[in-house]
């Protein structure tokens, strides 16, 4: 389990956990999300948003992990955009030390 600061003072945090990182990037849901220049605002936090919503209508919106993610990251009554560029920066992250190591269970499997 991971925890992410959601605000610029540091009193807010949302739990995230090896699942929910899973699901971001089972579906690339940061893939084209944050423009060139790199910067995170409200606006690409909606517009996640509205990309999310749209999935949940579609054949995607039967995943329950989907779902979790959206109820317990995406749309968290603290998730501002300072949240989401921590959690862009942990999925990323994850997504790193996932390509470098192989998949979990492949190391289980090796050991």
């Amino acid at each position: 389990m991971y925890r992410i600061q959601a605000n610029m003072s540091g009193t807010r945090f949302i739990d995230v956990s090896d699942d929910h990182l899973q699901t971001i990037e089972k579906y690339r849901l940061f893939d084209g999300l944050v423009d060139s220049n790199g910067y995170v605002d409200e606006n690409v936090l909606e517009k996640l948003k509205l990309n999310v919503r749209a999935m949940l209508e579609s054949e995607a919106g039967r995943d329950k992990a989907l779902l979790d993610l959206c109820l317990d990251v995406i749309y968290h009554p603290n998730m501002k955009a300072i949240g989401l560029k921590r959690l862009v920066a942990l999925a990323n992250e994850h997504r790193a030390q996932t390509d470098d190591n192989g998949p979990a269970e492949d190391q289980a499997a090796e050991h």
